[in-house]
């Protein structure tokens, strides 16, 4: 089932762009080049593309007393943003993409970042800073994740016990709403329509992680759909200094199955909250420092919040 989930996947995100360019192709513009933003008789495109890699290395002599491991761990990435606004309609289609490993001397390679986030939008100008909007959104990731536990018959042996991979889990979320953009920067969604599908394409991979519920998804099932109460999506995105950029996303989300209207329950809602935030700064014209993390909430996950953070160095390339 992963082939087809893959190729689904590619295409979907190949039609959206090539709808992207059709779409861009329609309007009339102009030679004039501003960061990125080539403005148009009342028309205007948007667009930011940027890969890169990071490399980090260690390795120590044998005699060396104060401890270490060698150890080499490498990181990709690529991102590209489009929007086009034409009158008061407007598009935008924001891929991320993420995927490290990390490899200890005497150890596997193990992977330590990888996601995959695709948002299509739409929207229409109701006012200055304020519009409606619908939007579909995917959040996956590429390869599988373990935990890795030492064997408790021999404890030099090192067992892998697989918890995610590619489609488990992913996520798919359909949301219509109102939107609120005080600035180019920065925009707040609020939908009190959306839908959500979790997906997890592993129909054994609850017998491993029991304690995350199977991410929500009834046993010997595929998907679960939720009908969502409240849909709240904050982003921010913005050179905050000289060659500095900041940006996050911030998504709170919570269902009626998450909340169900009885007498037995208490009437706390319940939300699901997930971070991620990114800090970047060129330190020359095609190298950078990185620093990222992500804070996630869902109960169906885990019984706590879950924190990753990572800072690297490497290769960056961008344009517009």
């Amino acid at each position: 089932m992963r082939l087809p989930a893959k190729i689904s996947l590619f295409f979907l995100i190949l039609l959206l762009s090539v709808h992207t360019v059709s779409f861009s192709q329609k309007v009339d513009l102009s030679n004039s080049l501003n960061a990125g933003r080539l403005k148009m008789a009342g028309d205007t495109l948007i667009k930011k593309t940027e890969f890169g890699a990071n490399l980090n290395q260690g390795s120590f002599s044998s005699n060396w007393t104060g401890g270490g491991v060698n150890s080499v761990a490498l990181g990709l990435f690529f991102n590209a943003l489009r929007e086009v606004k034409k009158g008061k309609n407007s598009w935008r289609n924001d891929f991320q993409s993420q995927y490290g490993v990390v490899r200890n001397k005497g150890q596997q390679s193990r992977k330590n970042v990888d996601r995959i986030f695709f948002d299509s939008k739409y929207n229409r100008e109701l006012a200055p800073k304020w519009s409606l909007f619908g939007n579909v959104n995917f959040l996956s990731q590429f390869a599988p994740g373990y935990d890795y536990v030492a064997d408790s018959s021999d404890a030099s042996k090192i067992l892998k016990k697989k918890l995610s991979g590619f489609f488990s889990p992913a996520y798919l979320t359909e949301a219509i709403g109102i939107e609120y953009k005080p600035v180019p920067y920065f925009f707040i969604d609020f939908a009190p329509a959306a839908l959500r599908q979790t997906i997890v394409m592993d129909r054994d991979l609850y017998l491993n992680t029991p304690e995350q519920k199977n991410y929500g998804v009834e046993i010997g099932k595929r998907v679960r759909n939720e009908v969502g109460i409240v849909q709240l999506v904050a982003n921010f995105d913005k050179d905050i200094a000289k060659d500095i950029n900041l940006k996050f996303r911030y998504l709170s989300f919570t269902s009626y199955s998450d909340n169900p209207r009885t007498e037995q329950v208490d009437k706390q809602f319940h939300f699901d909250h997930r971070l991620d935030a990114q800090i970047t700064a060129k330190i020359a014209r095609y190298f950078n420092v990185n620093l990222g993390t992500i804070v996630i909430y869902d109960k169906d996950q885990a019984a706590r919040a879950q924190f990753a953070q990572g800072l690297s160095v490497g290769f960056l390339y961008s344009f517009k």
